[in-house]
């Protein structure tokens, strides 16, 4: 498997990408470009009816690179395990020069696409059993962008695409929240950010494509929530129909901006109370942010010599447990004495690069997962 350190999109965008595309839109541009350039040859169309093709199953078995979820029970221990083809799963390979990946016994059609990502939510990500949750996270990111390769190569567009992207997306989503606390050598937001940007925007291309999409306003809103503060999701969201921007989920997503907007993080924290799991999930990761404006705000509004601000009420402001607030006041050189907290704007300081790391959030985001599994977090019945 592909190690993340070495990932080539590491330095990727978002809503950058290469050159000015993300990787979906490279690929299909270059795909695009071979079409017009051979205009009498057709698309291929994948015959492999499992979950990993013959040819690969073999390959790995010989080279020993089962991985431990993809092993048949009872062959672990011997030279050469075997693979249990209920559980094996093609997995991605960089295009190379000299190598057919067009040929159609090597390609899943989408209804077998589709069956695949059921099973790597259903079966791997949603199991009770498989831990630890970051090797388990490693081999569904692997086996997902394999199954978008698939995708690209075949031109599959519309609502089969369309499924497979939404539970890409809630599925980087929760990750991204769910790991946030794991070193780098074991989990690497930005890659997983440039792999769920490029899912997002490819997935809102096929939006904009035209048909109707029962999801389509849950995934505007998580793209502004996501790309907090960005210009161009924003302006994405306001080309939206009138009856999608007034939809309850999109107008929360543009109140939240808005108050983003106008550095309002206390009216961002409060309208964060309001989100739901998955919403919250993709703001997540503007939490930090959002509560070193709110200190850099308090130190000048509240600096006076006499001046007292209440430790428990800025514990209900920022969403936070007493002794995380009062760490990060420390960090931000704001003095905390006992019951109280002494803002001045002279002391206030940026803590160094990196020093601040985002951590799980019980009341805004944990609390309102309830009793939803993973299956239905990332299936979309929570």
């Amino acid at each position: 498997m592909e190690k993340r350190g070495s990932h080539p999109w590491r330095r990727g965008g978002g809503w950058r990408g290469r050159g000015g595309r993300t990787e979906a839109k490279e690929w299909r541009h270059e795909q695009n470009e071979e079409k017009q350039s051979r205009p009498n040859e057709s698309v291929p169309r994948g015959t492999c009816m499992s979950m990993c093709p013959a040819r690969e199953v073999r390959e790995r078995e010989a080279q020993r690179r089962l991985h431990r979820f993809e092993i048949l029970a009872g062959t672990e221990g011997d030279r050469l395990p075997r693979a249990d083809l209920s559980r094996t799963v093609k997995e991605y390979s960089r295009p190379a020069a000299g190598k057919d990946s067009t040929r159609p016994a090597d390609l899943r059609p989408p209804p077998v696409l589709f069956k695949t990502v059921c099973f790597l939510i259903n079966d791997i990500a949603a199991s009770p059993t498989l831990q630890p949750w970051t090797e388990v996270y490693d081999f569904v990111f692997d086996r997902l962008r394999c199954i978008r390769q698939d995708m690209i190569i075949q031109r599959v567009s519309g609502s089969e695409c369309v499924a497979v992207l939404e539970r890409t997306v809630r599925f980087l989503l929760y990750a991204s929240y769910h790991l946030c606390e794991e070193p780098l050598r074991l989990y690497d937001p930005r890659i997983n950010e440039t792999h769920l940007q490029e899912s997002l925007s490819w997935l809102l291309d096929c939006y904009s494509s035209g048909g109707e999409h029962r999801n389509q306003e849950e995934f505007q809103a998580l793209s502004l929530l996501y790309n907090l503060g960005s210009a161009r999701a924003l302006q994405c969201a306001l080309d939206l129909p009138e009856r999608m921007r007034a939809s309850p989920a999109v107008s929360l997503a543009l109140a939240v901006n808005r108050a983003h907007l106008e550095r309002n993080p206390v009216r961002v924290i409060r309208l964060a109370r309001r989100l739901d799991f998955l919403q919250s999930c993709a703001l997540h990761r503007h939490l930090v942010a959002c509560r070193r404006d709110l200190l850099l705000l308090y130190s000048h509004g509240h600096s006076s010599r006499n001046c007292r601000f209440p430790l428990q009420h800025l514990v209900r402001l920022m969403a936070l447990e007493e002794d995380p607030v009062t760490k990060l006041c420390q960090a931000h050189g704001v003095a905390v004495n006992g019951e109280w907290v002494i803002f001045s704007k002279a002391s206030y300081s940026e803590p160094p690069p990196g020093e601040l790391q985002s951590t799980r959030s019980p009341e805004l985001v944990d609390m309102k997962r309830g009793e939803a599994t993973v299956s239905q977090v990332i299936n979309g019945c929570a």
